[in-house]
């Protein structure tokens, strides 16, 4: 027994070239084989679809209303199929990353602008949240790639390490001159801290760290990015936790500088966490490729 669908899509080829013969040829099957499913399909549904003659077939009344919806389907399923195979190549399609404003800015933008350059007709569509939020967002299928801070525990995801990124504590202004290096890490509650919002999985990060000290931090300013943070640190608002590699252009200026700890906070990560290679788009994919050799290539590890 043919499927339903099989026998619209011959019905429909029959219709287009008047003819068994052109149809079954077309659809590099036997003769027969078109007969039997057009005998098949007027016996499902009733009616005569055809008027046989010497010259070929032409439609019945009854023929004509069903071939006038079956062949919009058929297109369409065309064209499905047709995006599909341009998706696969690389030639359309949408690619939708989640991104935080601080990763976004000093480290995925070279990499945004290197995969549009390789695939110009892939779409890009960024979202901007907190890394925790991003890993939602990727569960429920509204993003593709989260580009996150690590660590993230989230066993149906995917986590491929990017870069390496290390914690510092800095400070500026008046108190530069007043903190004698190295500063003893239980020492830094004698000053105004200044941190990330608790949603940040920057802040988490060093927080679990001071508390495995037995440190716990009540910071007095805590603000929305990272380059807010800079900047209260530089106009001398008192001390806090910044990535190093995010803050190279305030380190270079001397706007900010770096206190040596007695304890250094151990690397993390920035990685991408997706569902599964198996299961996200070829741009995606293709993506990920980009993004890695983008940190290799400047001697990220």
């Amino acid at each position: 027994m043919i499927e339903k669908l099989d026998l619209f899509k011959i019905f429909n080829e029959v219709a287009e070239q008047r003819s068994i013969t052109k149809a079954a040829k077309n659809l590099f099957v036997s003769q027969p084989a078109v007969s039997q499913a057009i005998a098949q399909l007027e016996e499902e549904l009733g009616i005569t679809l055809f008027i046989r003659s010497s010259k070929g077939v032409s439609l019945t009344n009854e023929g004509k209303v069903l071939f006038s919806h079956v062949n919009k389907g058929i297109n369409q399923i065309k064209i499905g199929e047709q995006k599909i195979l341009e998706a696969k190549k690389l030639k359309s399609g949408t690619l939708t990353i989640g991104v935080g404003d601080t990763i976004l800015r000093y480290m995925l933008m070279d990499t945004l602008i290197s995969f549009k350059k390789l695939y110009p007709n892939i779409q890009l569509r960024i979202i901007n949240r907190t890394s925790q939020d991003l890993v939602n967002l990727v569960e429920l299928g509204d993003i593709e790639i989260a580009i996150c801070n690590l660590p993230i525990s989230n066993s149906n995801l995917k986590i491929r390490k990017v870069r390496e990124v290390q914690d510092i504590l800095v400070t500026g202004g008046k108190y530069v001159n007043m903190i004698s290096e190295p500063i003893s890490l239980i020492d830094i509650l004698e000053y105004p801290l200044i941190m990330l919002d608790k949603r940040s999985n920057t802040r988490r990060y060093v927080e679990n760290f001071l508390f495995s000290k037995e440190i716990i931090i009540e910071p007095q300013i805590e603000l929305g990015s990272h380059d807010l943070v800079l900047e209260f640190v530089k106009n001398g608002f008192g001390l806090a936790f910044v990535v190093k590699q995010f803050s190279n252009e305030y380190l270079m200026k001397r706007e900010i500088i770096e206190l040596k700890t007695d304890v250094v906070i151990p690397n993390r990560s920035i990685g991408a966490c997706y569902i599964d290679e198996n299961i996200i788009s070829s741009a995606a994919n293709k993506f990920l490729e980009v993004l890695v050799s983008k940190n290799q290539l400047n001697g990220y590890k």
